[in-house]
């Protein structure tokens, strides 16, 4: 790739809720690995850092650069699958429901995925995104191999011979490195069956941990009004009350034969896994998510709930609660811990940052950890007291991109 390749551009790049916009210096679109190599070096040699532009649903300003834009989009593939070994690889711009029909037909599945599948995987993987299940781990967790270019505009590759690194690679943010190829570890193809209810807060709060540890996909947004389930296009009837009520989902793996097995009633569907989720939103919200010690999570969101009612009663938009298991990544929000996950949104273009800033107070007493692509309030400081292994994720980039070229203004301070 020459520099004709790479012109300066002055063009605007915004995420999808709208709430992170940057102007690169350089914007470029790589059609192939050999093009990726290129343009990185092209930015090392120029000085600029480099960030990655994925489906753009982080909150967060983890893409935003005056650098160098690199859009992966043409990046796209399942590239091996691996029925004996349950390994699927896939290049680094291909989305999460690209993964299914090319997976299904070896015979295999995504372990879990959440309610959007729209994330390219690379980014997924980079920020800790994940669905729900105390058993069930984020993609940042299943991913057994990367190939990426380096701050030296070299390939590296990271496997399982090398878990330091690997745990490091998990979850970083676009901090190591572009991305190339991704490795999976995958699950038997299955089949799920879907149960949406609307429940009171109490009913779910005295039935907490039967519904949790007898499910394998339990979740639900608590909503304070009955207006809430419409911020984020639930689908409840006219005449359902949902003040102080749940929006309950549930999944559960089930044995059935196709295509007689197959049901596609909206809230009791049965389908194949990656069928049955919804795949996105469509209306933009602002989000942040923060983690919690599973053990700990009924106090935390009976604390956020009571928040709500009490001292912020403005604020609509429902809690979403989900669980993940425990893994290794060093900034992972679950390292060495099973979570309890807990959402809360603001109103695009309303002052939602002192209930933010509630949340975030509310939470500390728990150790929360965040989502990376998720709104948050984490500092240099708080990193080192919440993330056990953040010196050597902090060695590993460093030996991977010693000058930090992969670095923005949001990062620097918290991984330069």
């Amino acid at each position: 790739m020459s520099s004709t390749d790479l012109p300066t551009t002055d063009r605007i790049w915004t995420n999808w809720a709208g709430n992170q916009t940057c102007t690169a210096a350089v914007f470029a679109q790589p059609r192939d690995e050999d093009e990726v190599i290129a343009a990185v070096r092209h930015a090392i040699g120029r000085g600029l850092n480099v960030r990655v532009a994925g489906a753009g649903h982080s909150f967060t300003p983890v893409v935003t650069t005056g650098g160098m834009l690199l859009d992966l989009t043409r990046l796209t593939g399942i590239t091996a699958t691996d029925p004996t070994r349950l390994r699927a690889s896939a290049l680094a711009g291909t989305t999460v429901g690209d993964f299914g029909p090319p997976l299904w037909e070896a015979g295999l599945s995504l372990t879990n995925q959440g309610d959007i599948d729209k994330q390219v995987i690379a980014g997924a993987i980079a920020t800790g995104t994940h669905g729900s299940g105390i058993d069930l781990p984020s993609f940042s967790a299943a991913l057994r191999r990367v190939r990426l270019v380096d701050g030296s505009g070299e390939v590296v590759e990271i496997d399982e011979s090398d878990p330091r690194r690997l745990r490091a690679a998990q979850v970083a943010i676009g901090a190591l490195g572009v991305v190339l190829e991704v490795e999976l570890a995958v699950s038997p193809a299955y089949h799920l069956t879907e149960e949406i209810s609307y429940r009171p807060w109490q009913e779910i709060a005295e039935a907490w941990d039967e519904l949790i540890a007898r499910h394998r996909h339990f979740s639900f947004f608590w909503c304070p009004g009955d207006e809430s389930v419409d911020l984020y296009q639930l689908p409840a009837p006219p005449d359902q009350p949902m003040a102080d009520h749940c929006y309950v989902k549930i999944y559960d793996e089930v044995e059935v034969a196709e295509p007689d097995g197959i049901v596609s009633t909206v809230g009791h569907r049965v389908d194949r896994a990656y069928r049955i989720y919804p795949g996105g939103y469509d209306t933009p919200f602002h989000e942040m998510e923060y983690m919690v010690p599973a053990e700990h999570g009924f106090t935390a969101v009976s604390a956020i709930r009571e928040l709500m009612r009490t001292e912020h009663p403005d604020q609509r938009y429902p809690i979403e609660v989900r669980w993940t298991a425990a893994d290794e990544a060093y900034l992972s929000p679950n390292h060495r811990r099973a979570t309890t996950v807990i959402s809360v949104s603001g109103e695009p273009g309303t002052d939602y940052w002192p209930f933010l800033r509630a949340v975030d107070e509310r939470l500390r007493e728990f150790r929360a950890r965040p989502h990376w692509g998720k709104l948050h309030f984490m500092t240099r400081e708080r990193m080192t007291e919440l993330f056990d292994e953040f010196g050597t994720f902090l060695d590993v980039r460093r030996e991977l991109d010693p000058d930090g070229t992969f670095l923005n203004d949001h990062l620097r301070p918290l991984l330069g």
